[in-house]
Protein backbone atom coordinates (compact mmCIF):
# COMPACT_ATOMS: atom_id res chain seq x y z
CA UNK A 1 0.00 0.00 0.00
CA UNK A 2 2.93 2.31 0.89
CA UNK A 3 3.78 2.07 -2.87
CA UNK A 4 0.89 3.94 -4.21
CA UNK A 5 1.23 7.10 -5.94
CA UNK A 6 1.59 10.07 -3.17
CA UNK A 7 -0.83 12.16 -5.47
CA UNK A 8 -3.71 10.59 -3.51
CA UNK A 9 -3.76 11.17 0.48
CA UNK A 10 -2.85 7.97 2.19
CA UNK A 11 -5.88 8.90 4.54
CA UNK A 12 -8.13 8.37 1.66
CA UNK A 13 -7.01 5.11 0.92
CA UNK A 14 -7.10 3.83 5.08
CA UNK A 15 -10.76 5.14 4.64
CA UNK A 16 -11.58 2.96 1.37
CA UNK A 17 -9.48 -0.07 2.87
CA UNK A 18 -11.03 0.02 6.13
CA UNK A 19 -14.76 0.36 4.51
CA UNK A 20 -14.06 -2.79 2.48
CA UNK A 21 -12.35 -4.82 4.95
CA UNK A 22 -12.96 -3.33 8.40
CA UNK A 23 -10.49 -1.78 11.15
CA UNK A 24 -7.03 -1.78 10.84
CA UNK A 25 -4.57 -2.62 13.42
CA UNK A 26 -2.74 0.72 14.54
CA UNK A 27 0.41 -1.29 13.99
CA UNK A 28 -0.50 -1.19 10.64
CA UNK A 29 -1.99 2.73 10.21
CA UNK A 30 1.43 3.53 11.73
CA UNK A 31 3.65 1.49 9.58
CA UNK A 32 1.87 2.59 6.61
CA UNK A 33 2.02 6.52 7.72
CA UNK A 34 5.70 6.30 7.91
CA UNK A 35 6.49 4.70 4.76
CA UNK A 36 4.73 7.40 3.18
CA UNK A 37 6.08 10.01 5.25
CA UNK A 38 10.21 8.87 4.97
CA UNK A 39 9.42 7.87 1.26
CA UNK A 40 10.12 11.03 -0.34
CA UNK A 41 11.52 13.60 1.79
CA UNK A 42 14.25 15.16 3.97
CA UNK A 43 12.36 15.27 7.01
CA UNK A 44 15.28 16.97 9.23
CA UNK A 45 16.42 20.56 10.06
CA UNK A 46 15.02 23.43 11.19
CA UNK A 47 12.81 23.69 7.42
CA UNK A 48 11.89 20.32 8.41
CA UNK A 49 9.94 18.48 10.88
CA UNK A 50 12.32 17.72 13.73
CA UNK A 51 15.82 17.88 14.61
CA UNK A 52 18.27 15.04 16.09
CA UNK A 53 20.96 14.68 17.95
CA UNK A 54 24.00 14.56 15.31
CA UNK A 55 22.15 17.86 13.51
CA UNK A 56 22.59 19.72 17.54
CA UNK A 57 26.31 19.55 17.53
CA UNK A 58 29.51 17.94 15.63
CA UNK A 59 30.31 16.94 19.57
CA UNK A 60 27.47 13.77 19.41
CA UNK A 61 28.73 11.94 16.24
CA UNK A 62 32.71 12.39 17.21
CA UNK A 63 31.84 11.18 20.72
CA UNK A 64 30.26 8.27 19.32
CA UNK A 65 33.01 7.73 17.18
CA UNK A 66 35.48 7.61 19.61
CA UNK A 67 33.62 5.18 21.49
CA UNK A 68 33.92 2.51 18.80
CA UNK A 69 37.45 3.10 18.20
CA UNK A 70 38.03 2.53 21.93
CA UNK A 71 35.68 -1.15 21.58
CA UNK A 72 38.15 -2.05 18.44
CA UNK A 73 41.25 -1.05 19.86
CA UNK A 74 40.44 -2.26 23.21
CA UNK A 75 38.95 -5.82 21.36
CA UNK A 76 42.57 -6.03 19.27
CA UNK A 77 41.76 -4.20 16.32
CA UNK A 78 40.86 -6.59 13.81
CA UNK A 79 39.86 -6.27 10.56
CA UNK A 80 38.09 -6.07 8.46
CA UNK A 81 35.52 -3.67 10.22
CA UNK A 82 32.30 -2.63 9.23
CA UNK A 83 30.36 0.55 10.16
CA UNK A 84 26.83 0.05 9.82
CA UNK A 85 24.42 2.64 10.87
CA UNK A 86 20.39 2.21 10.45
CA UNK A 87 18.44 5.25 9.43
CA UNK A 88 21.90 7.42 9.21
CA UNK A 89 19.21 10.43 8.48
CA UNK A 90 21.53 13.04 6.54
CA UNK A 91 24.86 10.88 7.11
CA UNK A 92 25.46 13.40 9.47
CA UNK A 93 26.53 11.10 12.75
CA UNK A 94 27.97 9.16 10.00
CA UNK A 95 30.48 11.70 9.35
CA UNK A 96 31.44 13.29 12.35
CA UNK A 97 31.95 9.77 13.68
CA UNK A 98 34.04 8.15 11.27
CA UNK A 99 36.56 11.47 11.06
CA UNK A 100 36.89 11.04 15.23
CA UNK A 101 37.83 7.19 14.15
CA UNK A 102 40.38 7.81 11.77
CA UNK A 103 42.20 9.44 14.13
CA UNK A 104 42.71 6.39 15.86
CA UNK A 105 43.67 4.11 12.45
CA UNK A 106 40.02 2.67 12.63
CA UNK A 107 38.58 3.30 8.77
CA UNK A 108 35.75 0.65 8.53
CA UNK A 109 34.09 -0.14 5.29
CA UNK A 110 30.75 1.40 5.50
CA UNK A 111 27.01 0.38 5.43
CA UNK A 112 23.70 2.39 6.17
CA UNK A 113 20.41 0.87 6.21
CA UNK A 114 18.34 3.53 4.61
CA UNK A 115 15.01 3.36 3.08
CA UNK A 116 14.52 6.98 2.15
CA UNK A 117 15.40 7.82 -1.40
CA UNK A 118 15.35 11.53 -0.64
CA UNK A 119 17.72 11.03 2.46
CA UNK A 120 19.48 8.69 0.05
CA UNK A 121 20.98 11.27 -1.98
CA UNK A 122 21.87 13.59 0.57
CA UNK A 123 23.84 10.49 2.28
CA UNK A 124 25.53 10.23 -0.88
CA UNK A 125 26.97 13.89 -0.82
CA UNK A 126 27.76 13.21 3.23
CA UNK A 127 29.44 10.25 3.18
CA UNK A 128 30.59 8.99 -0.76
CA UNK A 129 31.92 5.46 0.07
CA UNK A 130 28.69 4.65 1.72
CA UNK A 131 26.92 1.14 0.59
CA UNK A 132 23.12 1.13 1.32
CA UNK A 133 20.94 -1.70 2.11
CA UNK A 134 17.35 -1.89 2.28
CA UNK A 135 17.82 -4.61 5.87
CA UNK A 136 20.36 -5.99 8.12
CA UNK A 137 20.51 -9.47 5.88
CA UNK A 138 22.97 -7.89 3.22
CA UNK A 139 25.24 -6.27 5.49
CA UNK A 140 29.04 -8.52 5.40
CA UNK A 141 28.57 -11.82 7.31
CA UNK A 142 32.42 -11.64 8.16
CA UNK A 143 34.22 -9.28 10.42
CA UNK A 144 33.35 -7.83 13.36
CA UNK A 145 30.15 -4.93 13.49
CA UNK A 146 29.95 -1.47 14.78
CA UNK A 147 26.32 -0.68 14.97
CA UNK A 148 24.78 2.62 15.70
CA UNK A 149 20.97 3.28 15.65
CA UNK A 150 20.43 6.50 16.55
CA UNK A 151 16.52 7.99 16.48
CA UNK A 152 15.75 4.37 14.79
CA UNK A 153 13.71 1.83 16.37
CA UNK A 154 11.13 4.86 17.82
CA UNK A 155 9.85 5.41 14.45
CA UNK A 156 8.95 1.31 13.67
CA UNK A 157 5.54 0.44 14.25
CA UNK A 158 3.90 -0.66 17.67
CA UNK A 159 1.09 -2.45 18.70
CA UNK A 160 -0.95 -1.63 21.15
CA UNK A 161 -3.26 -4.15 23.40
CA UNK A 162 -6.12 -2.74 25.95
CA UNK A 163 -7.82 -4.54 28.60
CA UNK A 164 -11.61 -4.23 28.06
CA UNK A 165 -14.67 -5.58 30.01
CA UNK A 166 -14.06 -8.92 27.95
CA UNK A 167 -9.95 -9.55 27.83
CA UNK A 168 -7.41 -7.98 26.21
CA UNK A 169 -7.87 -6.99 22.70
CA UNK A 170 -6.05 -5.03 19.81
CA UNK A 171 -6.44 -1.15 19.44
CA UNK A 172 -7.70 -0.56 16.14
CA UNK A 173 -8.42 2.48 13.73
CA UNK A 174 -11.35 3.66 12.36
CA UNK A 175 -12.44 6.66 10.38
CA UNK A 176 -14.71 9.05 12.58
CA UNK A 177 -15.64 12.28 10.79
CA UNK A 178 -12.04 13.90 9.44
CA UNK A 179 -10.07 11.70 11.63
CA UNK A 180 -9.15 8.39 12.37
CA UNK A 181 -9.78 7.08 16.17
CA UNK A 182 -8.55 3.92 18.40
CA UNK A 183 -11.43 1.15 19.22
CA UNK A 184 -11.04 -2.16 20.88
CA UNK A 185 -10.45 -5.03 18.30
CA UNK A 186 -13.13 -8.26 18.47
CA UNK A 187 -9.99 -10.94 18.99
CA UNK A 188 -9.14 -11.98 21.88
CA UNK A 189 -5.58 -11.50 22.71
CA UNK A 190 -4.37 -12.51 26.17
CA UNK A 191 -1.82 -14.74 23.87
CA UNK A 192 -0.09 -11.76 23.34
CA UNK A 193 -0.07 -9.91 26.82
CA UNK A 194 3.26 -11.75 28.98
CA UNK A 195 1.36 -13.80 31.81
CA UNK A 196 2.87 -11.41 34.54
CA UNK A 197 0.62 -8.41 33.14
CA UNK A 198 -2.17 -10.06 32.15
CA UNK A 199 -4.26 -8.85 35.57
CA UNK A 200 -5.01 -5.06 35.01
CA UNK A 201 -7.82 -3.12 35.08
CA UNK A 202 -10.02 -2.11 32.29
CA UNK A 203 -8.27 0.78 30.03
CA UNK A 204 -4.63 -0.29 30.64
CA UNK A 205 -2.85 -0.37 27.26
CA UNK A 206 0.25 -2.10 26.73
CA UNK A 207 2.77 -0.96 23.76
CA UNK A 208 4.92 -3.73 22.24
CA UNK A 209 7.11 -2.94 19.09
CA UNK A 210 7.44 -6.39 17.65
CA UNK A 211 10.53 -4.87 14.98
CA UNK A 212 12.07 -3.24 17.22
CA UNK A 213 12.63 -6.47 19.24
CA UNK A 214 13.39 -8.40 15.81
CA UNK A 215 15.75 -5.68 15.04
CA UNK A 216 17.46 -5.78 18.20
CA UNK A 217 17.44 -9.92 17.89
CA UNK A 218 19.36 -9.46 14.52
CA UNK A 219 21.97 -7.08 15.39
CA UNK A 220 22.84 -9.23 19.30
CA UNK A 221 22.86 -12.14 17.14
CA UNK A 222 25.44 -10.67 14.41
CA UNK A 223 27.69 -9.48 17.26
CA UNK A 224 27.99 -12.57 18.79
CA UNK A 225 28.84 -14.75 15.64
CA UNK A 226 31.13 -12.11 13.98
CA UNK A 227 32.30 -9.71 17.19
CA UNK A 228 31.46 -6.30 17.49
CA UNK A 229 29.29 -3.73 19.52
CA UNK A 230 25.91 -1.53 18.85
CA UNK A 231 25.11 1.56 20.39
CA UNK A 232 20.72 1.92 19.96
CA UNK A 233 20.23 5.83 21.20
CA UNK A 234 16.65 6.75 21.28
CA UNK A 235 14.27 8.30 24.24
CA UNK A 236 12.25 5.97 25.85
CA UNK A 237 12.30 4.00 29.21
CA UNK A 238 14.08 1.34 31.37
CA UNK A 239 11.16 0.09 33.11
CA UNK A 240 8.35 -1.42 32.46
CA UNK A 241 5.12 0.85 31.85
CA UNK A 242 2.08 1.09 30.35
CA UNK A 243 -0.10 3.69 28.64
CA UNK A 244 0.30 4.69 25.10
CA UNK A 245 3.18 6.84 24.18
CA UNK A 246 2.22 7.23 20.09
CA UNK A 247 2.89 10.91 19.43
CA UNK A 248 3.59 13.05 16.13
CA UNK A 249 5.48 15.71 15.18
CA UNK A 250 5.01 18.75 12.15
CA UNK A 251 7.17 21.36 11.74
CA UNK A 252 8.84 20.92 15.22
CA UNK A 253 5.60 21.00 17.27
CA UNK A 254 3.30 17.82 18.04
CA UNK A 255 0.33 17.22 15.95
CA UNK A 256 -2.50 14.61 16.60
CA UNK A 257 -1.37 11.80 15.31
CA UNK A 258 -4.40 10.23 13.88
CA UNK A 259 -5.31 13.72 11.24
CA UNK A 260 -3.78 13.59 7.77
CA UNK A 261 -1.43 10.21 8.01
CA UNK A 262 1.91 10.37 6.18
CA UNK A 263 2.23 13.91 6.76
CA UNK A 264 3.96 13.51 9.91
CA UNK A 265 6.26 11.89 11.97
CA UNK A 266 4.70 9.15 14.30
CA UNK A 267 7.10 7.98 16.98
CA UNK A 268 6.56 5.92 20.14
CA UNK A 269 8.42 5.72 23.28
CA UNK A 270 11.56 2.59 23.29
CA UNK A 271 10.93 0.19 25.73
CA UNK A 272 14.50 -0.93 26.10
CA UNK A 273 13.49 -2.94 29.63
CA UNK A 274 12.07 -5.26 26.95
CA UNK A 275 14.87 -5.41 24.17
CA UNK A 276 17.77 -5.98 26.88
CA UNK A 277 16.78 -9.73 27.75
CA UNK A 278 15.78 -10.22 23.73
CA UNK A 279 19.83 -9.54 22.66
CA UNK A 280 21.11 -11.48 25.92
CA UNK A 281 18.72 -14.46 24.56
CA UNK A 282 21.53 -15.00 21.94
CA UNK A 283 24.31 -14.71 24.13
CA UNK A 284 25.06 -10.87 23.77
CA UNK A 285 26.82 -9.44 26.35
CA UNK A 286 24.73 -6.11 27.71
CA UNK A 287 26.80 -3.28 28.88
CA UNK A 288 24.17 -1.10 30.40
CA UNK A 289 21.21 1.25 30.04
CA UNK A 290 21.91 4.93 30.60
CA UNK A 291 20.72 8.46 30.24
CA UNK A 292 22.66 10.10 26.89
CA UNK A 293 22.99 13.27 29.36
CA UNK A 294 24.97 10.55 31.81
CA UNK A 295 26.83 8.81 28.76
CA UNK A 296 28.03 11.96 26.70
CA UNK A 297 29.43 13.33 29.93
CA UNK A 298 31.34 10.03 31.01
CA UNK A 299 32.52 10.47 27.44
CA UNK A 300 33.99 13.90 27.67
CA UNK A 301 31.47 16.40 26.20
CA UNK A 302 32.75 18.90 28.42
CA UNK A 303 35.98 18.90 28.11
CA UNK A 304 35.26 18.95 24.22
CA UNK A 305 32.78 21.82 24.10
CA UNK A 306 35.64 23.59 26.17
CA UNK A 307 38.06 22.69 23.39
CA UNK A 308 35.92 23.82 20.54
CA UNK A 309 35.11 27.36 22.47
CA UNK A 310 38.75 28.11 22.88
CA UNK A 311 39.55 27.54 18.89
CA UNK A 312 36.65 29.38 17.93
CA UNK A 313 35.47 31.62 20.91
CA UNK A 314 32.45 33.41 18.74
CA UNK A 315 30.88 30.48 19.01
CA UNK A 316 31.41 29.92 22.57
CA UNK A 317 27.45 30.27 23.73
CA UNK A 318 26.65 28.36 20.57
CA UNK A 319 28.69 25.51 21.92
CA UNK A 320 27.64 25.34 25.25
CA UNK A 321 24.21 26.10 24.14
CA UNK A 322 23.92 22.43 21.95
CA UNK A 323 25.73 20.61 24.99
CA UNK A 324 23.35 21.59 27.24
CA UNK A 325 20.39 20.14 24.49
CA UNK A 326 22.35 17.07 24.15
CA UNK A 327 23.09 16.55 27.91
CA UNK A 328 20.65 18.55 30.28
CA UNK A 329 18.16 16.91 31.86
CA UNK A 330 15.05 19.16 30.85
CA UNK A 331 15.96 18.72 26.98
CA UNK A 332 17.62 14.96 25.80
CA UNK A 333 19.93 14.44 28.82
CA UNK A 334 17.60 12.10 30.73
CA UNK A 335 14.47 10.99 28.58
CA UNK A 336 16.95 9.89 25.79
CA UNK A 337 18.61 6.48 26.56
CA UNK A 338 21.81 4.62 24.92
CA UNK A 339 21.91 0.83 25.03
CA UNK A 340 24.97 -0.96 24.40
CA UNK A 341 25.60 -4.28 23.30
CA UNK A 342 29.03 -6.36 22.57
CA UNK A 343 30.27 -9.66 21.82
CA UNK A 344 31.02 -11.75 24.90
CA UNK A 345 34.71 -11.99 23.87
CA UNK A 346 34.49 -7.78 23.33
CA UNK A 347 35.79 -5.74 26.37
CA UNK A 348 33.01 -3.66 28.62
CA UNK A 349 32.44 -0.04 26.97
CA UNK A 350 32.92 3.13 28.52
CA UNK A 351 30.17 5.32 29.62
CA UNK A 352 28.30 2.76 31.02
Amino acid sequence: MSETPDSEPLGAIFRRLIANTGPISLAHYMGEANARYYSAKDPLGTAGDFVTAPEISQMFGELIGLWLADMWINAGREEPIHYVELGPGRGTLAADALRAMKRYGLEPGVHFVEGSTALKDIQLETVPGAQWHHDLSTIPPYGPVLLVANEFLDALPVRQLVMTPEGWRERMVVPEGEKFVCVAGSQPMEAAVPEARRQAEVGTIIETCPAAAATVYEVAGRLVEQGGAALFIDYGHDQLRDGSSLQAVRSHLKVDPFINPGEADLTAHVDFATLVPIAQSRGCKWLGTVPQGRFLRNLGIDARAQALAQTAPQHGPAIEAAKERLVGEGQMGLLFKVMGLACPGWPGGAGF
